[in-house]
């Protein structure tokens, strides 16, 4: 069958996921009306959101394609060649979806930027799609929340290697389904390798009543418990790669049902108004969900909206302070090597976390990928103040560093997949939009005369 008949038998789905995403398209601009309110019915401020400024577009300059060659080192010295995958962190033989997804999408980024010549693509593509066919899955169902890169063996955080795997993350699963999304449509001719990847994948277990839900194992029982996942930002992000298999969000994708706002210096943020003591979840607001949004997606009316406001408390900061801020969660080079940077979590403004909460104002940073990310999205005086932090924040024998410790005055020298993918994907933005799009002829490459054959 070529991929044209392909789609032709699969129109009646194609229809019905179109129709649906037009749907959802008008319940999040009808939603819309209500949000410039707050629970209890006083009119926001939105001085802040007029006249947004445009992202920056444009071949990119000689600067910015050294920066982009700096990033894919990376890739080069962590790729596993036995399995097809990426460290998520230098030297450290792991990855989870959300790292393996990050390696995809810059993949796919140098493609497109002419830094890898297309049989490079193929064969790295191609590669990295027969191992992920190859991962077991926890519990037969979903891929477990990380796996060894050199042997694709279920592990746990500390690499440590466990039979039955320790769960599986909804929002790293939709992650991963927005590379594979691309490919599908962008690069026809891996479509098998594609199906291979999704064909043991049971999404359904993800979803309950519209909602993301994760599992876990309960350590007293070894009994998989399902969890809601996701708060304001990066569940709205995830949901949108399960619509478009045409899968049911709705629950997931409605930004109102736990939105609040905070004043911080005078600007409403969005948060998510869960209780992070009764939900034991963190309601984080950082920049990454907003940024990949934008790079991947280009924003819906609201994350738009959202978007924004979370870019204009950071640079309000600066104005208010002097300190350059791009916030977000990162890999840090010390004990204890994850924290959130936040705008806002757990009552307070600024936090700095760890993921069991505790505090880590210490090691509160400006974050690279946010950095780059928000100077390509927004074209502002300010754009030039996030460079000037971060552009030397590299070694360019290994890759661009998380970030710069604002406290202790000294980079954050540790490198990784997430940041080096995100910073090629804004490059990539500049010159092309939005990833998850179909290209032109010129910038994909052409299906294969046994894929597609227009006279047929």
């Amino acid at each position: 069958m070529t991929f044209t008949q392909g789609l032709i038998n699969a129109r009646s789905h194609i229809i019905f996921t179109l129709g649906l995403v037009a749907s959802f398209g008008l319940v999040f601009y009808l939603d819309n009306l209500d949000l410039q309110t707050k629970s209890s019915g006083n009119q926001i401020d939105i001085a802040v959101s007029q006249n947004k400024p445009e992202p920056l577009n444009g071949d990119l300059t000689q600067e910015e394609e050294q920066w982009a060659k700096i990033a894919w080192t990376y890739f080069r010295n962590n790729y596993q060649a036995e399995t097809g995958l990426v460290n998520s962190v230098d030297e450290y033989p792991a990855a989870s979806m959300w790292d393996t997804a990050s390696y995809l999408m810059a993949l796919i980024a140098v493609q497109r930027l002419k830094i890898i010549d297309n049989q490079e693509f193929d064969d790295k593509l191609t590669n990295a799609l027969r191992g992920l066919a190859r991962l077991p899955l926890f519990d037969g169902q979903l891929p477990n929340k990380s796996y060894n890169t050199q042997t694709l063996e279920m592990v746990n955080y500390k690499n440590k290697v466990t039979a039955r795997g320790v769960g599986w993350s909804a929002i790293d699963v939709g992650r991963i389904l927005i590379p594979l999304n691309i490919i599908t449509w962008n690069y026809p001719k891996f479509m098998p390798e594609v199906k291979a990847v999704i064909r043991n994948w049971q999404l359904s277990k993800v979803l309950i009543n519209g909602e993301l839900h994760g599992a876990t194992v309960d350590p007293i029982t070894d009994e998989t418990i399902y969890v809601q996942e996701g708060r304001l930002g990066y569940e709205e992000y995830s949901a949108k790669s399960f619509n478009l298999l045409g899968l049911d969000v709705s629950k997931s994708s409605n930004y109102k049902d736990y939105l609040d706002y905070v004043d911080i210096y005078g600007i409403e943020v969005p948060i998510d108004k869960r209780d992070p003591e009764k939900f034991h979840a963190h309601n984080y607001v950082v920049s990454e969900s907003y940024i990949l949004d934008g790079l991947e997606f280009g924003w819906d009316y609201i994350s738009k909206e959202f978007a924004f406001r979370v870019f204009r408390a950071q640079e309000e900061r600066f104005k208010q302070t002097g300190i350059v801020t791009a916030v977000s969660e990162d890999n840090i080079k010390d004990d204890p090597y994850f924290v959130y940077n936040t705008i806002y979590t757990d009552g307070k403004a600024w936090n700095t976390i760890t993921e069991e909460g505790v505090d880590a104002s210490n090691f509160k940073t400006i974050s690279t990928k946010a950095a780059i990310g928000w100077s390509i999205l927004y074209q502002t005086p300010y754009r030039e103040k996030l460079l000037a932090a971060v552009k030397q924040l590299y070694d360019p024998a290994k890759g661009w560093y998380s970030g710069y410790y604002e406290v202790l005055k000294k980079p954050n020298e540790a490198i990784t997949a997430n940041t080096n993918a995100i910073i090629l994907e804004a490059l990539c933005f500049k010159k092309f939009g939005p990833l998850l799009a179909i290209y032109p002829e010129q910038v994909v490459q052409k299906p294969t005369a046994k894929l597609v054959n227009i006279k047929k």
